[in-house]
């Protein structure tokens, strides 16, 4: 099943490029492109609507019943420390990755065919500095209802914490509870199943929408950019496997093929988002215990966006270099610094990456204006950011599971099929 699907995303991508390629070519008029892949986007938005109505609660239930099955509130505190130990380290190395790559290569460096737009221009990006304070305040949700609904995942894992401990102190009591939460998450990798079927038509509607807009030309034109760019995230790739295998040994060489599936997904809707349950499927068959998984995975989507971490001092270096500005060693390590702490705050913000960006700039005296030079082939770079930021929770969440030493046994990387019995209709086996 995940072989064919694998086959069938890969078959919508090309399809999507070739028939966006053409209505690129066929329809002269910016605005009639615009409509015409404006009528792709609804599929598009359909389908990762899909996903994110399933988002929240599956982050509940799978976090909720992971933390009532550990029994204990102090490896709960290890396993969370471990996981934000590795998390700042894995960030850490990200954003300085792609600062060495960006200085070494320089992108903006040289001829760029394209006028750069006045330093003045804005993106109208809803900019602000940020808010210790807010943010601190901000992870507590008001209402959990509230933080459901706009899919903020920080305030439903906080939430989630609180309520698994008290399942875990009312002891059988709260029982009942747990086997809910159990079915929930059952019900909750069903529905995907069901939504994942409509992938290969959401990635040649995305594919489609981007290309007909743009053009492949815009990727030619940024050539020097991009590929650049997509070189720094191999290497980030090379770093985080790397580091799997050292961790892990022999079995770290084998969780790309477990992933490739969510990474794929994740590349083609350039949503790491969508890619979260198939991600959380793939790590129960590789051997991670669900009650690990369902903890480290979604602090991760918070905390560890590998993708865009590279991605924000590579594309603030480019900006640079494209106005000829200058950054001393002490400000590009101030600006590294800066980037490991404001972009904690930025999770569920659309756009978050560029918004990050753009307040960095100005405290460096960066002209905002140079982000209208990336714009053009933001869908295509956020395709990699999304790739990289899933390859970074897993090798993540795989890491914090040998510290635990709590490996189960390995399953096939494919998907059974659905007459067979799975090990994922029942996550949590009895004797948790």
């Amino acid at each position: 099943m995940a072989k064919r699907l694998t086959v069938y995303i890969l078959i919508g991508m090309a399809l999507g490029a070739l028939l966006g390629t053409v209505l690129h070519h066929v329809i002269a008029d910016v605005a009639g492109r615009a409509q015409v892949a404006d009528y792709f986007g609804i599929i598009t938005e359909l389908f990762l609507r899909m996903i994110k109505m399933i988002i929240a609660p599956l982050i509940f239930a799978t976090l909720v019943t992971g933390i009532a099955h550990m029994g204990d509130t102090a490896a709960l505190g290890r396993i969370g420390f471990r996981t934000m130990l590795w998390f700042i380290g894995a960030t850490f190395v990200s954003l300085t990755l792609g600062l060495i790559l960006v200085n070494l290569l320089q992108p903006g460096v040289g001829d760029i065919s394209l006028p750069l737009p006045p330093p003045d221009a804005t993106l109208g990006l809803e900019r602000k500095a940020f808010d210790l304070h807010e943010f601190i305040v901000h992870l507590v949700p008001k209402s959990i209802i509230e933080a459901m609904a706009k899919n903020e995942i920080l305030p439903i894992v906080v939430f989630a914490l609180f309520f698994g401990v008290g399942l875990t102190a009312i002891g059988d009591k709260g029982a009942p509870i747990v086997k809910g939460m159990e079915s929930l998450v059952a019900v909750m990798l069903q529905v995907t199943d069901y939504v994942m079927r409509a992938a290969p038509l959401a990635v040649f509607a995305a594919i489609a929408h981007a290309v007909t807009v743009n053009g492949l030309g815009v990727m030619m034109t940024f050539g020097k950019f991009m590929a650049s760019f997509y070189f720094a995230m191999g290497c980030l790739w090379i770093v985080l496997i790397a580091a799997a295998i050292v961790m892990l040994g022999r079995r770290g060489a084998t969780l790309i093929r477990y992933i490739r599936e969510p990474v794929l997904v994740a590349f083609a809707t350039a949503s790491s988002e969508a890619a979260y349950p198939r991600t959380l499927e793939a790590l129960d068959r590789f051997g991670v215990p669900p009650r690990i998984a369902s903890f480290v995975l979604p602090l991760g989507y918070s905390f560890n966006l590998d993708g865009s971490m590279i991605y924000m001092t590579f594309a603030t270096m480019f900006v640079a270099q494209l106005y000829g500005i200058e950054m001393s060693m002490g400000d590009q390590i101030s600006m590294v610094l800066i980037l490991m702490l404001t972009s904690k705050g930025m999770a569920g913000v659309p756009r978050a990456s560029l918004v990050v960006i753009s307040a960095v700039m100005g405290h460096f005296g960066i002209p905002e204006a140079g982000l209208v030079m990336i714009l053009a082939v933001d869908h295509f770079l956020d395709m990699g950011r999304s790739a990289t930021s899933v390859v970074g929770n897993a090798v993540a969440t795989a890491v914090v599971s040998k510290w635990e030493g709590a490996f189960d046994p390995p399953e096939p990387p494919e998907i059974e099929p659905p007459h067979a019995p799975s090990h994922r209709a029942a996550p949590y086996p009895p004797e948790y």
